[in-house]
C-alpha cells in the first residue's frame, strides 16, 4: 500500500454565474488534464436569497456530464427534452448531457433563506459525447450511508466503498463520489484505487491529510491527539487537496470534526476543446456544436 502525495493544496476562489449566482469556484477553466475526467466544480452556499435566486437560466450543455449534490434548500430544473424537477436537501442529480441538451437550474433556500450545493462537470470519451441525454434523479433517502465504530459516516453516491455501492450507475469515468464526516480527533486511511485520480474538497469543519511522510494540509495551526490539523476558517474558507498516484489517502479530522468529499474517476486522457458549457475533442467539432446551436439543430430526436 502507498500514501498519495499531496500535489496541491488551494481554496475555492469565489466567482459569479447564470443570471449572478455567487458561489466559489473549486477548480475549472483552466487545465483539464489536472484532475481528468474531472473538469469543473463549483460550490454554490449562500445565506441571501438574493445572491442565488436568479438562478441559472436556459443553458446548452453537450459532450459532458453535471453533477448535482443538493445540501440544504432545493433546485428546480427542467430541459429542452420535457422533464422537470425540484431537488431537495441530500437528492442528487446526475445529468449526461450527450449529444445536446437545453437545460435550466433555479434554486430556492430553506426555510432559513440558506443554500448549498456542489455542482462537478465530468467529460465524456469521444466514443460517448454524442449519446443520447438522460438523468439519473436520486433521492437522498436512496443514497446509502455507511457508520463506521469511530463515527465516521460516508455517504456513498456512486462507486463501492465499504460494502455499499452508490445508487448512480452507468458513468464513463467509473467515479467514486463519497461524502465524509469524521468526528473530532479521529484518524482514518481510505482506500482508492490506484488507476484513478483523485481529489478531496473540504466544506466543513478541518483535517489534515497526511503526505508520504508528515501531515500536511492550509494554515497549519493547532494540534489535536500530536497531529498537526488543517485549522480552517469557518466563515467559509474551502479547500481544495489534489493528490498524486498511490492507493491510500489518510485523514486526521480537527478539533471540530470534518465533513469533505472524496471523489475519484478513471483519466480519459483525450484532447479536450471547451468553450463553456460544451466539451469536445476538437475545434472542429466545437464550431460544429456552436453551429447547431445557431441553426436550431442542436437538440437530436430521442428515439
Amino acid at each position: 500500500m502507498s500514501l498519495r502525495p499531496i500535489l496541491e493544496t488551494r481554496r475555492a476562489i469565489p466567482a459569479m454565474e447564470g443570471a449572478g449566482v455567487k458561489l466559489h469556484r473549486v477548480f475549472g477553466f483552466q487545465d483539464p488534464t489536472e484532475l481528468d475526467p474531472f473538469l469543473m466544480m463549483d460550490d454554490f452556499r449562500n445565506e441571501r436569497p438574493e445572491d442565488y435566486i436568479r438562478g441559472f437560466p436556459w443553458h446548452p450543455h453537450r459532450g459532458i456530464e453535471t453533477i448535482t449534490y443538493v445540501l440544504s434548500g432545493t433546485v428546480e430544473h427542467g430541459d429542452s427534452l420535457g422533464n422537470t424537477g425540484t431537488l431537495g436537501g441530500g437528492d442528487v442529480q446526475w445529468m449526461t448531457a450527450g449529444s445536446g441538451i437545453l437545460h435550466q437550474e433555479m434554486p430556492k433556500g430553506n426555510a432559513q433563506g440558506q443554500m448549498h450545493g456542489f455542482q462537478l462537470w465530468g467529460n465524456l470519451p469521444s466514443s460517448q459525447k454524442m449519446t443520447a441525454p438522460r438523468y439519473q434523479d436520486v433521492k437522498g433517502s436512496d443514497i446509502p450511508e455507511v457508520i463506521d465504530d469511530d463515527g465516521t459516516r460516508v455517504k456513498v453516491i456512486t462507486g463501492e466503498f465499504w460494502g455499499k455501492r452508490g445508487p448512480v450507475d452507468g458513468i464513463a469515468a467509473d467515479p467514486q463520489y463519497l461524502d465524509i464526516a469524521m468526528p473530532a480527533g479521529v484518524k482514518k486511511t481510505f482506500r482508492i484505487d490506484t488507476y484513478r485520480r483523485a481529489f478531496a474538497y473540504v466544506f466543513d469543519g478541518a483535517a489534515a491529510f497526511a503526505d508520504a511522510s508528515q501531515p500536511s494540509g492550509v494554515l497549519l495551526e493547532k494540534e489535536v491527539a500530536g497531529q498537526e490539523v488543517n485549522i480552517r476558517d469557518l466563515s467559509g474558507n474551502r479547500t481544495l487537496i489534489r493528490f498524486g498516484s498511490g492507493d491510500e489517502v489518510t485523514v486526521q479530522a480537527g478539533p471540530d470534526g470534518v465533513r469533505f468529499l472524496l471523489i475519484s474517476g478513471a483519466p480519459i486522457n483525450e484532447p479536450v476543446a471547451w468553450h463553456g458549457p460544451i466539451v469536445m475533442n476538437t475545434q472542429q467539432e466545437l464550431m460544429q456544436a456552436m453551429r447547431d446551436l445557431r441553426n436550431g439543430s442542436f437538440i437530436k430526436p430521442q428515439h
